[in-house]
This record gives C-alpha cells, sequence and structure tokens, in this order.
C-alpha cells in the first residue's frame, strides 16, 4: 500500500527532511504589513528571521487556500497514491485543517486529515514519525493514536 504524507509549513522539517521522505509541505501565508508571502516559496526561513528582526509589527499567518491542498492530494492519487495522511497544524490556533478538509472532499479516494494539536517542532515530529512509518509500507490504518477524519464521516 503506497501512502503518502502532507503537511503544512507550520512543522519546521527542513526543505531535505521532507524531500527525502516524499513528505509535500503546503505552505501558509506570512503577512508582514501589507506585504504577504507564500512560506518557504516566496519567503525563506532565513528572510523571516530578517524581516522579523526589523520589523516592529509581528507577522500574521493565513491557513492555505482549499484548492492548494487539493491540488497536493490529487496529485497524489494520480500517481498511485493508494492514501493520504494530512497531519496539520492545530485546529485550535488555525483554520488550516478546516482548508484541509475542504480541499479533501474534492477528492475521491482515501485522504485522511488530522489534526495534530500541536504547532512547529511538535507537528514536525508527528509528520516524521508518519513519513517513517509510510516507507516501511504501513497502512493507514496503522494510526491507531490519531483521530482521522475522513471524506462521508
Amino acid at each position: 500500500m503506497t501512502v503518502r504524507i502532507v503537511t503544512d509549513s507550520a512543522c519546521d522539517l527542513t526543505d531535505e527532511e521532507a524531500s527525502s521522505l516524499g513528505i509535500d509541505i503546503v505552505p501558509l501565508s506570512i503577512r508582514f504589513g501589507d506585504q504577504q508571502f507564500l512560506d518557504r516559496e516566496e519567503l525563506s526561513v532565513d528572510d523571516f528571521y530578517r524581516r522579523m528582526a526589523a520589523s516592529d509589527d509581528l507577522p500574521q499567518t493565513a491557513a492555505p487556500a482549499p484548492g492548494a491542498f487539493e491540488a497536493v492530494f490529487r496529485r497524489r492519487i494520480a500517481e498511485g497514491a493508494d492514501g493520504v495522511v494530512c497531519i496539520n497544524l492545530s485546529s485550535g490556533v488555525s483554520a488550516t485543517m478546516q482548508s484541509a478538509e475542504t480541499g479533501a472532499r474534492e477528492i475521491t479516494g482515501d485522504i485522511r486529515i488530522i489534526d495534530s494539536r500541536s504547532v512547529t517542532g511538535g507537528l514536525g515530529t508527528m509528520v516524521l514519525a508518519a513519513a517513517q512509518h509510510q516507507e516501511h509500507g504501513s497502512a493507514l490504518i496503522q494510526c491507531p493514536r490519531w483521530t482521522a477524519r475522513q471524506k462521508n464521516e
């Protein structure tokens, strides 16, 4: 069974970690004043910290659009994945979960949206663990401690 792992850019994984394990990262938007950037695509980690040090205002984030998740889910299913596990930033602090769920509703396939109930390093640790299990051929149902929200549940 081929399972693909998707997360959002709040995971704090490096590009190398994500790439080596085939993890897709959907970018959040980061706003500094009236300037908005896609995390990791238009604003590197180093640039983020430089801007933060130079700004009087704290940056704000916005959840990815549902279509960004949908596009990744569709691509992974089209490439032959039997399922996708999408582990996201805590729903208690972001609308990212809702965006992922909305994107998943448009897909025919086994897409599981999981609330990490965590942020940054905690989220990243869960994503790494899921990707490592996937690498060893674990099935979607072998995630007993996670609550999966599936389409049509």
